[in-house]
């Protein structure tokens, strides 16, 4: 694969829009220009990133993490346990980057762009992407930062599916070492129609207007994202964790049957529309809430309404959507081996797989959830058999597929020990900064994550 490095402008502005005010410390690259997988060409893009720690001398010191479908760059709000000097994620060994992914609404560029052809938010009609298009203009900014070689690439969900692109889109040795977490080599049917049903509510609600609406949380389509939000919801969890917390417990309260589409007052007012922008009347940002009469609730019924609430000061539809598409689209083996095909369907073959994994000479730590029902463990299975030098780790839990989220104790020294194994160079050698540990501070809560205090 190619990469061609234009300039590439560091330390620019960050794209203006309500969600980048959401992460912390947010830095931002523009590349001027960028060809996507598709052969579909963006001018002045943005990709925004967080870094910590120091970059060695020889460059070699890097960890980068791939965040989750809805994450952010900012690691230290949903990963914070593990991040920190002395922690997995040493941050006085390891210079650690995460990149904010195209079409995620946290910087880079996405439907809430403004093209610079048009002057004009690009909203739906922001053209698709991929994860190798991910690989190929972070690269970018890596080489731009002084970055020979990374020590490991580690994600979970979606960033895992970024994780397995790297050392298939790099050179090799790029990349040191791989730890995949909860994901899979290409979607499965399974995921795809999870991910349709959650698009289909979006684009159900009349406030959609066919992605062509006011992009601030207040003017987006909150019912049919806040229904998206409560599917996705069943996917991550399980059966068991649900039951225990919650059982047939009543909530105590009285709220309306759909109150995640009341208006949300807690939010700061939009920004003006930008002039030429083509905006509905229909998707106007004030409009009152559907409210059919209190209802007692159930306790588990309240907390899928707090997840759709939370979800939508957060995330925007167009975004969520294309993100949506992107993971369907995911398949290791596109492109890559002629016996993808079984004689009579399309779907990657294990041989197929194996084939194009075994091209990957880095070894892998495979991170598997007994109770993930979205990723099932027989996928990782399928990892840790395809990858040459691989260890699989099951996670027992009964989070579902948010372990990876959740049980972060329980994932500490795996990781840990798996870095100190496969990068003695780095560990042998001084730590950076002083001795103070500056990230003592204790989580009850997350933006982007699922640490909550609810």
């Amino acid at each position: 694969m190619s990469f061609s490095n234009p300039r590439v402008e560091l330390n620019s502005q960050p794209e203006c829009n309500y969600y980048t005010s959401l992460v912390r410390n947010l830095k931002t690259a523009v590349i001027p220009t960028f060809t996507l997988e598709s052969g579909q060409q963006l001018h002045r893009v943005p990709i925004a990133y967080n870094a910590w720690g120091t970059l060695s001398e020889e460059g070699d010191n890097v960890l980068l993490i791939c965040h989750a479908l809805t994450g952010s760059s900012d690691v230290e709000d949903w990963w914070k346990p593990l991040i920190g000097r002395g922690k997995a994620v040493d941050t006085s060994r390891f210079f650690v980057i995460c990149f904010n992914s195209l079409g995620s609404p946290y910087g880079s560029a996405s439907p809430l762009s403004t093209d610079p052809v048009t002057g004009k938010t690009y909203g739906p009609s922001f053209p698709d992407t991929t994860f190798r298009d991910d690989v190929r203009i972070q690269k970018m900014v890596l080489d731009t930062l002084g970055v020979k070689r990374i020590a490991s690439v580690i994600g979970g969900s979606m960033g895992g599916m970024i994780a397995l692109e790297w050392p298939l889109c790099t050179p090799p040795g790029y990349v040191k070492t791989i730890i995949p977490v909860s994901t899979s080599a290409y979607q499965t049917a399974w995921g795809i129609s999870w991910n349709t049903s959650q698009i289909r509510c979006i684009q159900a609600d009349s406030q959609f207007c066919g992605g062509y609406y006011a992009p601030h949380p207040q003017s987006q389509p909150v019912q049919g994202l806040g229904a998206a939000r409560m599917i996705g919801m069943l996917t991550y969890r399980s059966y068991t964790s649900f039951e225990s917390r919650f059982g047939r417990r009543k909530s105590g309260s009285k709220q309306p049957s759909q109150s995640f589409s009341r208006p949300m007052t807690s939010l700061p007012s939009p920004p003006p529309t930008e002039a030429g922008d083509d905006i509905p009347d229909t998707a106007a940002s004030k409009r009152e809430a559907h409210n059919f009469g209190p209802t007692t609730i159930y306790s588990a019924q309240s907390y899928m309404q707090y997840q759709a609430d939370k979800f939508l000061k957060r995330f925007d539809a167009n975004c969520y959507i294309h993100l949506l598409r992107k993971m369907d689209s995911h398949d290791i083996t596109r492109g890559r081996t002629t016996t993808m095909l079984l004689p009579s369907e399309e779907h990657p073959s294990t041989e197929s797989v194996a084939a194009v994994l075994a091209t990957c000479t880095a070894p892998a730590l495979v991170v598997s959830i007994d109770s993930d029902l979205l990723f099932p463990s027989e996928q990782q299975t399928l990892l840790a058999n395809s990858l040459p030098q691989a260890k699989l780790m099951k996670l027992d839990s009964s989070d579902g597929h948010d372990g990876f989220l959740l049980e972060m104790s329980a994932m500490e020294e795996p990781i840990s020990t798996f870095l100190r194994d496969h990068n003695a160079n780095i560990f042998e050698a001084p730590v950076f900064g002083d001795d103070e540990d500056d990230n003592e501070e204790v989580v009850t809560d997350s933006v982007f994550g699922e640490l909550e205090s609810f």
